[in-house]
């Protein structure tokens, strides 16, 4: 069993970074280069803190991991130095757990027992147990394509190639059924791809995992719509099932603000997917930072991205603006009890090398030059408050002072709407909910026979292991459909949500 004393005698520590001037230099990843001896004692010393709980709330996929992770399981292997068998039970629940382990914020970490109180000095680093698992699977070779030994002489379409789509297209391949993966971009990996910086994770670890896919028989077509260049009629003929995977890629627009129309400000998209096609050697970027004032308005995950984008492209400065107030540095048990989701402040590397963050404040205009390009934008302090009657949230100025900061380039990050209009939707008969999404049965089907749903398309807006575990849960049903029954695993149902307070 595990070392019931072990959060006593070992911190927690997170992985060391490379410095700021290093990390600037490069599109790389920002943490430091560690030999993988060192690494590996480094993180046995970390998964010993873990206490193997009688009810582990970590991989409760209400209050931890959606996959079902065996964290107490492979943070004891680990404990023992028994990687193999780690990367056994880590691989058993997680396609990608380098995907997970690099992008997660990390759900696991917030429902640990040890995050009960901040005298037990931190949850366990599952995020950094899980990532070195990975890193020392493909280094031992033990990472190997799982071919099928039967085949089904069913077919499956498999529309995008995010992390649900991959996770879905290889679980139903093991299953012994013929899958395609189609992807409308040049390259794959949706949102992987061309969404998540390099400094994030490196594309190679993309592609290593994409060739693992290959190998077990998965096929992908890229530059290709379905619903345009391969029509529905075609889609239904070819195959025997469909999977939607496609993403939630609408971006939420500022439609209201004065000046929104000034050249100069994009959709924090138009900023990141050129990035990374940079990064990938397709040229320069037309929306660049060099040389310019940056001011990101929107706090999230996809903000701090263009934060640290903006800052490797040269920006003169960076300025990331949240309506909110400044959160707390610890959880507040009345806003968000344990195990519930922490709201806390969180810091990414990008906010550690450059910039500012501003809290409580508003644009209230885009300020332009006589050319019609922004150069500025008008600031004020404000409070959010929700209207008791209809529920909306409101955004009051607090007094009648006004910031003028300068802005060359404005990027809005505030959210995504849902699913992009597509005519394969209209092909299939299929409409939009009110959250832009795509509803689905108690078995991932959509009203549309044949045709099911997973990832960001039926959740919105979400995290990466709940794509994979919606992936995982697609597969199962389509296995199902196709055969009768099915052994794969089905760690989430279409209707779960995270526990949360309401």
């Amino acid at each position: 069993m595990a070392d019931p004393t072990g959060f006593l005698k070992y911190d927690r520590e997170e992985p060391k970074k490379k410095s700021t001037q290093d990390r600037l230099a490069t599109w790389g990843e920002v943490y430091a280069d560690v030999e993988p001896a060192e690494r590996n004692e480094k993180v046995r010393e970390q998964a010993t803190r873990c206490m193997d709980c009688g009810i582990p709330f970590c991989h409760s996929s209400g209050s931890g991991c959606p996959l079902g992770n065996l964290i107490p399981e492979w943070n004891d292997l680990v404990r023992r130095g028994d990687w193999a068998a780690a990367s056994d039970r880590l691989h058993a629940t997680n396609n990608f757990p380098e995907f997970t382990g690099k992008l997660c914020p990390a759900p696991c970490e917030a429902g640990c027992v040890l995050s009960v109180s901040p005298l037990s000095g931190g949850p366990v680093a599952i995020k950094r147990v899980e990532q070195t698992i990975a890193d020392q699977s493909w280094e031992a070779g033990y990472v190997q394509p799982q071919i099928s030994a039967v085949s089904s002489g069913q077919r499956v379409a498999v529309v995008g190639s995010g992390p649900a789509g991959l996770a879905a297209a290889q679980q139903l391949t093991r299953a012994g059924h013929e899958v395609t993966v189609y992807e409308r971009d040049d390259r794959l990996g949706g949102l992987l791809r061309y969404g998540i910086p390099e400094f994030k994770m490196e594309k190679k670890v993309l592609d290593r995992r994409l060739a693992q896919l290959r190998k077990e028989g998965t096929k992908f077509v890229t530059g290709c719509e379905v619903g345009v260049d391969l029509t529905v009629e075609e889609l239904r003929a070819g195959y025997d099932a469909v999977v939607l995977a496609v993403g939630a890629l609408r971006g939420r627009d500022d439609k209201i603000t004065p000046g929104r129309e000034l050249a100069g400000i994009h959709l924090a998209m138009e900023h990141l997917v050129p990035a990374n096609k940079y990064v990938e050697g397709d040229g320069p970027s037309a929306v660049d930072a060099a040389g310019k004032h940056v001011v990101i308005i929107g706090g999230g995950d996809t903000g701090a991205d263009s934060y640290g984008t903006a800052t490797r492209q040269g920006a003169l400065s960076v300025t990331q603006l949240d309506q909110y107030p400044t959160p707390p540095s610890t959880r507040d048990d009345e806003r968000s009890p344990w195990p519930t989701w922490p709201y806390i402040l969180r810091t990414y590397p990008a906010h550690e090398e450059a910039g500012e963050r501003k809290f409580a404040v508003a644009v209230t205009r885009f300020i332009g030059d006589d050319e019609g390009n922004v150069r500025a934008v008008e600031l004020r302090q404000v409070r959010v408050v929700k209207d008791p009657e209809t529920g909306k949230r409101m955004v009051t100025p607090v007094n009648d002072e006004v910031e003028e900061l300068p802005a060359d380039l404005v990027l809005l990050a505030i959210g995504f709407e849902g699913v992009e209009h597509m005519p394969l939707l209209d092909g299939l008969g299929l409409s939009l909910t009110k959250r832009g999404t795509l509803s689905c049965g108690a078995d991932w089907q959509t009203s549309s026979p044949g045709v099911f749903v997973c990832g960001d398309a039926h959740r919105g807006a979400s995290l990466v292991v709940w794509a994979i575990a919606e992936g995982r849960s697609v597969a199962s049903a389509v296995d199902a459909y196709l055969t009768g029954a099915s052994d794969l695993p089905a760690p989430v149902h279409p209707t779960a949500l995270p526990l949360a307070v309401v």
